[in-house]
C-alpha cells in the first residue's frame, strides 16, 4: 500500500493506492505550525474511511504546508504514525509536492497559490528556495488569504463594490466577528482564505480585476524573479487559486516576460505516479 497526502492549511487530498486499487478522500489540512501531533491523531481517529487501512503496513508520503523542518515535520509524523502503526510515514515540505508535480525533464520554477503562498527552483535532483514563505501576516502574496485579507480591510472602510459587500454581510460578518476570527480564534489564514470565493465569482468587476493584478504582480516580483534565470526556465503553478483565476495568472506572467508552464489545481495524481515510478527502480 502506498499513500500520497497534499496538504495546505485548509483540506488535504489523500489518494491511497492498495495493490491495483485507488482510493480518493480529503480531509482537513494538517499544519504545524497550528496543529499538534494529538490534533492530526484525533482528526484521523475520527475519520470512519480511513480506519480501514490504519493496519495495514505500507509508504505513506505526507507532502504539507509548514513542514520546512525536521522539527515541524516529525510533529505531523508522529500523529500520523500513531495511528498507522504498521506503516512507514515520511513528511516532506508542500515545495517538494510541487516541484516533483510540474517536474517534466527540464529545470522549473514551482510556485505554490492556494491558502499561502510559496516558490522553489527544482532541477530534477534539488530544490532550492530563494526566499522564505513569510505567512499570512507578512508575506502570502497572490494567495486565498492575501485576497481575503484584502477584502476584509476594504470592506471595514467601506471601499467594497456593493456586491461583494453584500456578499461578506451575508456571512454574518461584522466588526466584532471578523475580529474575533483574526485575532483570537485558531487558524485566522483559513478563515481569510475562506473568503477568496467571494473575489472568484465576482472577478469581472474593475474592483476585483486591479486586487487580482496586485497580488499575482506582487507574488511574481518577489517570489518568481528571486530566481537569477527566471526568464530561461518555465513557471508551472499549483493550487486552487493558480486554477480558478488562471486567466489573470496568465496575464501576469506575460506581462512579466515569463514562460508559463503547466497550472495544476491538486498534485495529487502527479505526486502518486512519481512515487510508483520510484518504487520500481
Amino acid at each position: 500500500m502506498i499513500t500520497i497526502i497534499e496538504s495546505g492549511s485548509t483540506k488535504a487530498d489523500w489518494l491511497i493506492i492498495d495493490e491495483d486499487k485507488r482510493f480518493q478522500h480529503n480531509t482537513i489540512g494538517f499544519n504545524p505550525f497550528f496543529h499538534t501531533s494529538e490534533f492530526v491523531k484525533e482528526n484521523l481517529e475520527g475519520d470512519s474511511f480511513l480506519s480501514n487501512w490504519f493496519s495495514k503496513s505500507g509508504e505513506i508520503h505526507f507532502y504539507g504546508a509548514g513542514c520546512s523542518s525536521r522539527e515541524l515535520q516529525e510533529t505531523i509524523k508522529s500523529g500520523i504514525k500513531s495511528v498507522f502503526k504498521n506503516s512507514e510515514v515520511h513528511v516532506d515540505h508542500d515545495l517538494s509536492a510541487a516541484g516533483l508535480s510540474v517536474y517534466r525533464g527540464n529545470d522549473v520554477i514551482a510556485c505554490i497559490l492556494g491558502t499561502g503562498s510559496n516558490s522553489v527552483f527544482f532541477n530534477g535532483n534539488k530544490l532550492t528556495e530563494v526566499v522564505p514563505a513569510l505567512g499570512y501576516i507578512l508575506g502570502d502574496e497572490g494567495s486565498g488569504s492575501f485576497f481575503g485579507k484584502q477584502m476584509l480591510t476594504d470592506f471595514l472602510y467601506n471601499r467594497l463594490p456593493k456586491k461583494m459587500d453584500s456578499d461578506i454581510r451575508n456571512l454574518e460578518l461584522n466588526k466584532d466577528a471578523i475580529f474575533r476570527k483574526v485575532y483570537m480564534e485558531p487558524n485566522a489564514n483559513v478563515f481569510l482564505a475562506s473568503l477568496s470565493p467571494i473575489i472568484i465569482e465576482n472577478k469581472d468587476l474593475e474592483y476585483s480585476q486591479k486586487l487580482i493584478q496586485k497580488g499575482f504582480d506582487l507574488f511574481i516580483e518577489n517570489h518568481v524573479l528571486c530566481f537569477p534565470n527566471y526568464r530561461d526556465v518555465e513557471v508551472s503553478f499549483v493550487g486552487s487559486i493558480a486554477a480558478l483565476l488562471s486567466d489573470e495568472l496568465s496575464q501576469a506572467c506575460e506581462r512579466k516576460g515569463l514562460k508559463l508552464g503547466q497550472i495544476i489545481r491538486r498534485p495529487i495524481e502527479a505526486l502518486a505516479n512519481y512515487h510508483l515510478e520510484h518504487s520500481k527502480n
